[in-house]
Formats: structure tokens, C-alpha cells, sequence
């Protein structure tokens, strides 16, 4: 596996034109670059949890356009169904995921900005940031999407499913491209 630079950062303006390139749009709610190669290229953003008085759930994005498509073609090939059965027939990697999608969850908490904090309570939200975990599911046992997966494991390293995307796959062969 390559190393990369996982000190939270806020973009820099080049980061944010390959930003621009890598999601093909305007980037909005970027807290900061979670996760980049050595060369600076972002490969996880960390999001705001609430862009325009919306919530927005989900913690990590990945924003390498190669990793996004690899990972839909792994998607495509039905290897979500088949850790979705090992979630179900495996109890200790069960509670190794449930666990990882309660830090994710105080993680999000630990690092929402306080006016943010204050807006989703007055909102209504807080029960929503407390229910959804990885990718915005509600339902923990599930794996909604392996992009949020693998994007939390690039920033934190504390995602089983994310581990395993990278043992099978070798994504981060990819990273270094665009």
C-alpha cells in the first residue's frame, strides 16, 4: 500500500481546482483534505454536516475520480451482497463494523464545527447525526456504499471494509491518478 498524508487540511486553491476537476463541479462543504497523496492530490474530503442549513451526514467523500470508478465496478460486481453476508454470518467482523460505525458517528460529532453543533439542534437533526452512520446509513448492519467505506479507511484506518476493498483490490494503486 502507498503512504499518504492524512493530516486534515484545509485546501489549498490548487487543491481545490484538481477538487473541481476530480468531482466535475463546484466543490461545497469542504471542511478540509482528509486524506492526499504525497503529491498533494486530494483523495478524501472531509464534509461539513450542514451546507446550507441541509444536513449532510456524510463525514468523508472520496474525490479520486479513478478510485470512485474502480469502486463502482467492484459495486457493479455484487461485492456488496457478498459483504453484506459476511457482515451476516460472521459475528466478530459484525461487531468489529457496528463498532467502527459508533466512532465514525462520535468522530463526526468530535469534529463538527460548534455553530453547526448549535444549528442541527435547532434543526431538529441531532437523532439523524446520532442514527446514521458510514455514508448516511441507517441501518448498521448494511453497506450502503464502498466509495464511503473506502474513504473513511483512507482517513482514519479504521474501517474493516475499507481494509478489505484494499487487500482485494489494491485501490491504491489508483490514487495517483486524476
Amino acid at each position: 500500500m502507498h503512504r499518504f498524508d492524512t493530516r486534515r487540511q484545509v485546501p489549498t486553491p490548487q487543491q481545490l481546482e484538481l477538487i473541481e476537476q476530480q468531482i466535475g463541479r463546484e466543490p461545497r462543504g469542504i471542511e478540509a483534505v482528509a486524506c492526499a497523496t504525497d503529491t498533494g492530490l486530494p483523495l478524501v474530503l472531509q464534509m461539513r454536516t450542514l451546507v446550507a442549513d441541509q444536513p449532510f451526514p456524510t463525514l468523508y467523500w472520496l474525490s479520486g475520480r479513478d478510485l470512485c470508478r474502480a469502486i463502482g465496478r467492484i459495486e457493479d460486481s455484487g461485492w456488496v451482497k457478498q459483504i453484506e453476508q459476511a457482515l451476516q454470518e460472521d459475528d466478530e467482523l459484525r461487531a468489529t463494523y457496528l463498532a467502527q460505525q459508533q466512532r465514525y458517528v462520535d468522530k463526526r460529532w468530535q469534529l463538527m464545527r460548534d455553530e453547526d453543533r448549535q444549528r442541527i439542534e435547532q434543526l431538529g437533526f441531532s437523532d439523524l447525526f446520532d442514527r446514521y452512520g458510514i455514508g448516511g446509513i441507517a441501518q448498521w448492519d448494511k453497506v450502503r456504499c464502498l466509495h464511503m467505506q473506502y474513504a473513511h479507511w483512507l482517513a482514519e484506518g479504521d474501517n474493516i471494509i475499507g481494509e478489505r476493498l484494499e487487500q482485494e483490490f489494491s485501490l491504491s494503486k489508483q490514487a495517483y491518478r486524476l
